[in-house]
């Protein structure tokens, strides 16, 4: 296997909504291209089962 010692950057489209995920060491991140702003994931999150209650909190504190 190889390490994951960097972040990896790709683009994806999701309803014609072109986004940017990035995989580094401590997590996930999924940004709207040209946004600072998105969602992010640790993995300690997502192996413990905590990723649901994670992502809640944060759609919780981007709302109006």
């Amino acid at each position: 296997m190889t390490p994951l010692d960097k972040p990896l950057r790709r683009e994806l489209v999701i309803e014609e909504t072109a986004y940017t995920l990035t995989i580094d060491p401590e997590g996930l991140r999924l940004v709207p291209k040209g946004k600072r702003k998105g969602l992010a994931l640790a993995w300690k999150d997502l192996v413990s089962g905590d990723a649901a209650i994670a992502a809640a909190l944060q759609a919780s504190l981007r709302s109006p």
